[in-house]
Parts: structure tokens; C-alpha cells; sequence
């Protein structure tokens, strides 16, 4: 894939977390991704930061949609190759200070297969 698909996909990956589309969010993912976020490790610790799949990605999300309504992620830059993104953006809560976050998707067949999250 060249760069800008894969930038592209980030772009879907911001509007849908954004207006809290589940299914278009996991849509971008491969059957068997997996996903890293140092809020995981806290939240569920038994997952250790890592979860896998469709069923695990959805409760996650599903969580954070429920617990955090105001959610909102706004895209700082994009940076890409020929098969991963680079994302800085910030997180958005009301009544929480903002946090700057990066993610790094890797991308195979147009799919995500692997994201992680960094944040301090």
C-alpha cells in the first residue's frame, strides 16, 4: 500500500472512534488484531496491556463509550510509510485534563493488526 492509503486509514480510524461507530472502527481491523494501550494494563490488568480480536477490541471500546461520553481524539499529525501509521493526538475528556497520545497502526492487507498506544 503507499503511504497516503495507509494515512488514509487512519483519517476512517479518527472519524469512527470519534463519532463512536463500533462497527466501522472494527471494520478497519483484521479478525485476529491485536491492541496494546497502557490503559488496558491498569483498567484489566489480567490482559497485561493486550488484548486480541474482534470480541476483545469491541468490549474495550464498548467501555470507553460507555464510561466516557465526552470522549473525543483530535489529530495532531499523521505520519506514514508503506505499511504503519504514526498518530499523535490528543485526548479529550470533560472534566479531565488533556493528555497527548501517540499510536502506531500496522497495517497488512489494508487491515490494522497491530496498534499500540503511548501516553505518559
Amino acid at each position: 500500500m503507499q503511504p497516503r492509503d495507509i494515512e488514509h486509514i487512519a483519517v476512517k480510524w479518527f472519524e469512527a472512534f470519534n463519532t463512536k461507530q463500533l462497527d466501522k472502527l472494527l471494520d478497519l481491523y483484521a479478525e485476529d488484531a491485536e491492541h496494546f494501550s497502557p490503559k488496558l494494563k491498569i483498567r484489566k490488568p489480567e490482559t497485561n496491556g493486550l488484548v486480541k480480536g474482534h470480541d476483545a477490541l469491541r468490549e474495550w471500546w464498548q467501555d470507553a463509550f460507555d464510561r466516557l461520553p465526552t470522549l473525543y481524539y483530535k489529530v495532531n499529525s499523521l505520519t506514514a510509510n508503506d505499511y504503519r501509521v504514526f498518530m499523535e493526538y490528543v485526548r479529550t475528556v470533560q472534566g479531565e485534563e488533556d493528555m497527548l497520545v501517540a499510536e502506531v497502526l500496522e497495517i497488512k492487507e489494508g487491515k490494522i493488526v497491530f496498534s499500540r498506544v503511548y501516553h505518559g
